[in-house]
Formats: structure tokens, C-alpha cells, sequence
């Protein structure tokens, strides 16, 4: 029973499913910004949206390479909260102001033309920064992401600032 227990272990580590690896957690769709904002504002930090499509091989890629393992890394959850939206989706979704639309409605409002398209709000729904449109260089895309996350968690600190001094 041992051995057969190794064997399968081996054999899942050998694949790359491992137990670890399968509970890895996603990028998750948006249902909610209105409540992603709320709780990016209270940790301080900007959402950053990725609106990619189905079958996008660079969407996959995008996520796989880039945004999975920023997920998996604790530096970046104190950094940004990282959501999906499906372009062309009728999937229902809350947007900032608390208005229901779909997902496809509101990728068209923020003129998203191509996928993947790297989109950083703050939590009143402003863009902070310059969006990513399309994969890009992949040696220096993780680079422009960190840049837009980190204009992101600028201007949400200038924000706060200014809060506070009113």
C-alpha cells in the first residue's frame, strides 16, 4: 500500500500535479467590483484586471507565466488585488458604481480590443495606469506589470493622502 501510495506520488510530481500545484489558486472573474473595490480600499491597493477571452492562447500564457505566480507570491497580495473579466461575456457583473452589467458590457465601456489587456483601477474605478495591451516581450512584460501596479499603488497612496488632509 506504501509503495503504491509512492508510486502515485511520483508519478503526479513526474506530471507536474502535484497536490500543491493543484490547489494553486486562480486569478478569479469579477462579479462584484463595487465589493472588490471596498476591499481593495481598505487594504490599499489597486485591482488590477485582466480582460482576456476564451481559447486566447496569450491569455493562458499571460496567466500562466505571470499572474499565477504573482498570485502564489505574498509580496503581491500586499501590493494589488487581481481580477479577470471575460470580453464579449454575458456573465452578470457589478461594476464600480454598483451598476449590474455583463462582462462584455463593461470590457466595451473600457474599449478593450484586444486580448490580453492588463488594466489597473483604483477603487473609484479611475485608471491609474497605463493599460498592457496584448502580451507584449515576454522578457520584460513582468517588468511593465510590476511598473503598473506600482503607479497603481501610487496614486492610491496620493489618494489616501489627500483623503486624510481634507
Amino acid at each position: 500500500m506504501k509503495l503504491t501510495a509512492l508510486f502515485l506520488m511520483g508519478i503526479l510530481a513526474w506530471t507536474g500535479l502535484s497536490p500543491a500545484r493543484a490547489a494553486t489558486p486562480n486569478v478569479p472573474y469579477s462579479t462584484n467590483l463595487k465589493a472588490d473595490a471596498e476591499l481593495a480600499k481598505s487594504r490599499g491597493v489597486p485591482i488590477m484586471i485582466m480582460f482576456g477571452a476564451p481559447h486566447c492562447p496569450y491569455c493562458e500564457r499571460l496567466l500562466n507565466e505571470f499572474l499565477l505566480p504573482m498570485r502564489r507570491n505574498p509580496e503581491y497580495a500586499k501590493k494589488v488585488l487581481m481580477r479577470r473579466v471575460e470580453v464579449g461575456s454575458t456573465q452578470s457583473l457589478i461594476d464600480f458604481d454598483g451598476k449590474r452589467t455583463t462582462q462584455g458590457d463593461f470590457a466595451r465601456l473600457h474599449r478593450i480590443g484586444l486580448s490580453p489587456t492588463i488594466v489597473v483601477f483604483d477603487y473609484r474605478g479611475n485608471t491609474v495606469a497605463d493599460p498592457l495591451v496584448g502580451l507584449g516581450p515576454v522578457d520584460y512584460y513582468g517588468g511593465y506589470l510590476d511598473a503598473a501596479i506600482d503607479a497603481g499603488l501610487s496614486k492610491v497612496a496620493s489618494s489616501k493622502l489627500a483623503q486624510r488632509l481634507n
